[in-house]
């Protein structure tokens, strides 16, 4: 009984730190349609396996005996738990004090969940709501002094960026250096209609100009989705909480291991007759990627990452016979599947989270080209066309091609690391070349045209005659393409290279050290 008043006060502490903001500051975020931090943690992470750090860490006022008045707990609340079983560390931002501003928050608990998830080498989810950076312009005059700007600690950020699997949620208004931490991540999520982000918000930005906005005219969902800024948008938090789970799911705890083989639930030998006829034999008519992309992987399990960002190119995780992937496939829905300079900057990130956490790399390749013309050429697409392919070619980890239709000039070459061995296939409808014909008859074959008394009929002549030399057969006579394929058989040739690939996959840090 010698430590019960010790004990007593510590419990004391720890209820008014479970009050967070006041039952008013609650209700008000139950009012705007948004669970408060505790809440969040209880529903991201598996039942009863949150362990708080620094629970009663806040700012306390004493009365003139020294003895304990109040205490309005700091806003970040943070710990370690678990996911499916797996070691977390998790961290969220109490909006109901102060508005989750840095002014009331206590730096040290920030550094200090990003070194655990460093150090113990497990995955890190922050859920975001607020500023969380110098404070509100209040802050000035509470302190009597204005900041120098600076954010101590991001080193553990950008090491963590290479290291663990690191997810961000933004769960309302999200700004400045919460914005940051937000974009600082490898799978980043916001909630349509009560989510926003931005650098800064309405009250700033108003001020500068006639047009006045509101937080989702400045930082909605979709905004940052075709920025790509986010990487995707839910209709609540608890299919925010599901999808980050899900994420983790695919991947490691670090890049101290290789990303753990799924259940498996699909036929590896199943064949879809669908996919004889997907291509259409008319090279001027779309079809749909997905469908193609569901048939080949475990039914169900690709995971779409970006898709209104970059468009010409989907990306996303899956699992093969179990075995997670990341793949990507061209879609000529936009563009004809061209390169934009978005859709570079995109591949780019996504082959560095490949050979961060050493996923196998499959690729569906259907890419005319880069996109071309003035606006393409001000967006400078040929830097972030080359930066993409140069972050294929410094890739190491085991990567299959499936070249459905169309690899032309350096965006078609951009399928590979052309100095390692990959599995290459093509299936029928394959074609390829320095540049498509359309367009390209006319220039080379200017001089013939005009001089024939039929130029329309040369044209066709010559059109035919190219056709029949492009031909993929020609090709594979050269070994320059390595195998052609039914595309009925992709699955089963996937399921054997994800078997090929398990035990090459690799471990420990990737050369290029991946970055937001």
């Amino acid at each position: 009984m010698a430590w019960q008043p010790e004990l007593d006060e510590l419990r004391r502490r720890q209820e008014l730190a479970l009050r967070m903001g006041g039952a008013d500051k609650v209700k008000r975020q139950h009012a705007g349609g948004r669970l408060t931090v505790r809440e969040r943690i209880d529903r991201l992470v598996d039942p009863g396996s949150f362990r708080e750090v620094g629970s009663i860490a806040g700012k306390a006022e004493y009365d003139a005996r020294n003895d304990l008045v109040d205490l309005v707990p700091a806003n970040a609340v943070m710990g370690r738990a678990k996911i499916d079983g797996r070691p977390i560390a998790v961290t969220g931002d109490d909006f109901t004090v102060r508005g989750g501003s840095a002014d009331a928050t206590i730096k040290e608990k920030d550094i200090f969940i990003e070194r655990y998830a460093h150090q113990y080498r497990v995955p890190l989810v922050r859920l975001i709501e607020g500023s969380g950076g110098g404070g509100s312009v209040k802050t000035i005059e509470t302190t009597g002094r204005a900041n120098v700007p600076g954010v101590r600690g991001w080193e553990w950020v950008v090491q963590n960026m290479g290291t663990v699997p690191t997810v961000g949620l933004g769960l309302g208004s999200v700004a400045g250096l919460g914005a940051a931490r937000l974009a600082a991540t490898h799978f980043s999520i916001m909630v349509k209609d009560t989510s926003a982000m931005f650098v800064a918000g309405p009250p700033v930005v108003n001020r500068l100009g006639p047009r006045q906005f509101d937080k989702q005219d400045l930082g909605g969902w979709e905004i940052q989705l075709r920025a790509g800024a986010i990487d995707e948008a839910t209709d609540s938090e608890d299919e925010a909480f599901a999808l980050a789970r899900r994420f983790l799911s695919y991947l490691p705890s670090s890049i101290h291991e290789a990303p753990p083989r799924g259940p498996v639930t699909d036929d590896p030998a199943r064949r879809e007759e669908s996919l004889f006829t997907a291509i259409p034999r008319e090279i001027r008519k779309v079809y749909r990627v997905r469908p193609i992309i569901e048939a080949i992987v475990d039914r169900g399990s690709f995971m779409e990452m970006g898709r209104l960002y970059g468009r010409s190119v989907a990306t996303g995780l899956a699992r093969i016979d179990g075995w997670p992937v990341a793949l990507m496939a061209s879609d000529p829905m936009f563009y004809g599947g061209g390169w934009t300079a978005d859709a570079c900057q995109k591949v780019a990130r996504f082959v560095d989270l490949a050979e961060t956490f050493h996923l196998p790399v499959v690729y569906l390749c259907d890419c005319p080209g880069f996109l071309i013309g003035l606006e393409a050429e001000q967006s400078g697409v040929i830097r972030q066309g080359v930066r993409a392919m140069s972050a294929m070619f410094q890739s190491t980890v085991p990567w299959c091609t499936f070249i459905l239709r169309n690899a032309f000039g350096v965006a078609g070459a951009a399928h590979q690391n052309g100095a390692r061995l990959n599995w290459r296939y093509a299936w029928p409808s394959g074609r390829w070349g320095s540049l498509p014909l359309e367009g390209g008859i006319e220039a080379a074959y200017r001089a013939d045209i005009e001089a024939a008394a039929d130029p329309k009929a040369k044209m066709a002549e010559i059109e035919e005659r190219l056709n029949k030399l492009r031909s993929p057969f020609r090709s594979a006579e050269s070994f320059w393409i390595e195998e052609i394929v039914d595309p009925r058989d992709t699955r089963r040739i996937l399921c054997e290279f994800v078997e090929l690939a398990a035990p090459v996959r690799g471990s420990g840090p990737a050369r290029m050290w991946m970055r937001p």
